[in-house]
């Protein structure tokens, strides 16, 4: 099963052309590393594989959906059944408890407050942060910070999490541990799709796509 394609997509914002007719098959189960240069459109191909953005032509499916047959709540329903979010910057509200900055991340799942905190509870047991569920941000580190944001994103079970620059403001060791999760979640069925500048973190991926000035250049496993 193929669980994004993306067949002749280009995005333009006013004159200048972000993507140029790119061609993508990531299938249920890879873990893929998506490459390139600030400014590649490596961004801009997330964007759109998340259903955040359209594409100004071309097809885009997401687990055999076409997006473009979508409203925009039935793209937001997509979202929350299929696709969970890590972002570089972690987007943890500093107020909250661990379990609480991922439960909330379940608010319109129609679940109970208990039973999203027993999600939530449960998503950071799986990266390693069960005992961590009452730490606020201020208290972990950097590493600890990103798992939280990663927990958030697998709390719902979808099968397909995309990552925009997951290490960016991670030192080495911290990068690597995050690196350890995402072939752990990837080893259990989750469709793993990271989008970096960083050549090691790109090599450690078993599938290497290179993009550059807004197409696909390049694949290498």
């Amino acid at each position: 099963m193929n669980m994004l394609e993306l067949r002749g997509v280009s995005k333009s914002y006013g004159k200048v052309l972000a993507l140029r007719n790119v061609d993508l098959t990531v299938r249920a189960g890879e873990l893929v590393s998506i490459v390139g240069p600030s400014g590649s459109g490596k961004s801009t191909l997330l964007q759109i594989a998340g259903t955040l953005d359209r594409p100004s032509s071309g097809t885009v499916r997401v687990a055999g959906y076409e997006i473009s047959e979508l409203s925009d709540g039935e793209l937001s329903a997509l979202r929350a059944r299929y696709i969970g979010f890590v972002f570089q910057r972690f987007h943890l509200a500093s107020g909250l408890s661990a379990l609480d900055n991922v439960a909330d991340g379940l608010l319109y799942s129609g679940l109970s407050r208990r039973q999203r905190r027993d999600r939530a509870a449960a998503a950071l047991d799986q990266v390693g942060l069960g005992n961590r569920l009452d730490h606020r941000p201020h208290q972990l580190s950097g590493g600890q910070m990103q798992r939280v944001a990663v927990a958030r994103a697998i709390a719902s079970k979808p099968p397909l999490l995309l990552a925009d620059e997951p290490t960016g403001n991670l030192d080495s060791a911290a990068s690597a541990e995050v690196m350890s999760l995402f072939h752990r979640l990837n080893s259990t069925g989750v469709t793993v799709a990271i989008i970096t500048h960083d050549p090691e973190v790109a090599a450690a991926c078993p599938r290497r796509i290179r993009v550059r000035d807004g197409q696909v250049r390049a694949e290498s496993a």
